[in-house]
């Protein structure tokens, strides 16, 4: 189970993910460092950063 903390940190992730125009490469591994992540987590940021972006485009 994720804990607060490190649902904040992959929420925190998304935010900024979502923000960059384009990704970067290798973004797990910038997420991991960044955001202090585990992979998991990392690629849940990934997933939650797409929802991010497709609800600003849809509004």
């Amino acid at each position: 189970m994720i804990g607060a903390a490190s649902d904040e940190k992959v929420k925190a992730a998304a935010r900024w993910l979502s923000e960059q125009d384009p990704a970067p490469p290798h973004v797990v591994n910038v997420l991991k460092t960044k955001f202090d992540l585990k992979a998991l987590q990392a690629c849940e940021a990934c997933k939650l950063a797409q929802d991010y972006r497709r609800v600003a485009l849809n509004g």
